[in-house]
């Protein structure tokens, strides 16, 4: 049991508190472009024992990972999302592909969304028009799309990859590949697992020969991506559902790998919710605790922050976030939250890049 620095009472309390989550990043260091290399970028290692921090490149991540290691991805695939279209009457729209609630049927973000009435139309192409039929909180719609040709190849002709905010640029034709992990298999985010950026087929190879266990799980990532915690005590905000899923094959090695002592590494925020989501209490073990993982598939809304206990986890790899991000609440959840702001405020001096385009960080 890996024993992290401990926040005081007083300290415990404000962990619920959206400001604790605020940090300085001078604008310079947020990432427009990826780097010329998937693998060319900083790692930043943080030892969540003691607390130490020292720097590396991400080529050197086999040399924290040890034989027998489980190392979890998400094989979600980003679709092109961003869609432009105008209103019958005219005027510009553009349509932020969420969530699929069923074949043809999405949830959505919409701009300009006060001036979409329910049994609007939205024109994208000749082959593809829209209609608003349900309205939803914080800009969103309820979409069903009409298509004369199949909806994916409309989908890919017509649409842009859905780069975050932050990213001050439109999506380029690079983005295609570069926002887009090598194993990507399953369609269906909207927006990247950006820790996954970072590896490539080599270097998966490599872990591979190692006897690094690599397995496979799949989260396809929604609305808190984009959506910031608005509420200043982040127990009252409410996570969107997800849909994820795990496979028998990847429970069994991840419950033997617990059973034998070994450690499961989550590659990104979107592998711990999903590991976590599926994490069962064994009513024989002595003390009631969460020793294996369910296989099936579920949406999920667990929001993790300081204070969370893991279950499955015991290392993670992934990006720097956004300040009063869920995202930096979970990283904050599993790396001890003095010892998250202590890496952050290193990171800045340091020049890391931020964000979805930048740097990677190793906990373990």
């Amino acid at each position: 049991m890996v024993a992290l620095l401990q926040p005081s009472p007083k300290q415990k309390m404000s962990l619920t508190n959206r400001s604790s989550y605020r940090y300085s990043l001078p604008p310079e260091l947020i990432a427009q472009y990826p780097p010329d290399q998937r693998e060319h970028c900083r790692l930043l290692y943080l030892n969540r024992k003691s607390g130490s921090v020292s720097h590396y490149s991400f080529t050197d991540i086999g040399e924290f990972l040890k034989a027998g290691d489980v190392l979890v991805l998400n094989t979600t695939k980003v679709i092109p999302a961003r869609l432009k279209g105008e209103k019958e009457s005219g005027g510009a729209v553009e349509v932020l592909l969420i969530k699929e609630l069923k074949p043809g049927r999405w949830e959505c973000l919409v701009r300009p969304g006060n001036r979409l009435k329910t049994g609007r139309k939205i024109l994208f192409s000749k082959s593809l028009q829209g209609i608003i039929s349900d309205h939803l909180s914080e800009g969103r719609r309820v979409i069903d799309f009409q298509h004369s040709d199949d909806f994916w190849e409309i989908v890919n002709e017509l649409g842009e990859m859905p780069l975050p905010p932050y990213i001050k640029r439109k999506a380029v034709s690079s983005d295609d590949h570069n926002y887009q992990t090598v194993y990507a298999t399953e369609r269906g985010s909207a927006a990247a697992p950006t820790a996954g950026l970072h590896f490539t087929p080599k270097i998966l190879q490599e872990l591979h020969l190692k006897g690094i266990i690599i397995v496979s799980l799949l989260l396809h990532i929604g609305l808190d991506t984009f959506r910031p915690v608005k509420v200043d005590n982040i127990l009252e905000h409410k996570m969107h559902s997800e849909f994820c899923s795990i496979s028998e094959q990847t429970a069994d090695s991840i419950n033997k790998a617990k059973k034998e002592g070994r450690r499961v590494i989550a590659v990104g925020t979107t592998s711990v919710r999903t590991l976590e989501s599926f994490a069962v209490k064994n009513a024989n073990h002595p003390d009631n605790a969460a020793t294996y993982i369910s296989s099936g598939s579920k949406w999920t809304e667990l929001f993790i922050y300081p204070g969370y206990e893991l279950k499955i986890v015991d290392g993670l790899i992934t990006n720097f976030h956004l300040p009063e991000s869920t995202l930096l609440m979970l990283v904050s959840a599993i790396g001890g939250y003095n010892n998250i702001r202590k890496a952050y405020d290193l990171a800045v001096q340091e020049r890391y890049r931020f964000f979805s385009y930048g740097d990677a960080m190793l906990i373990l």
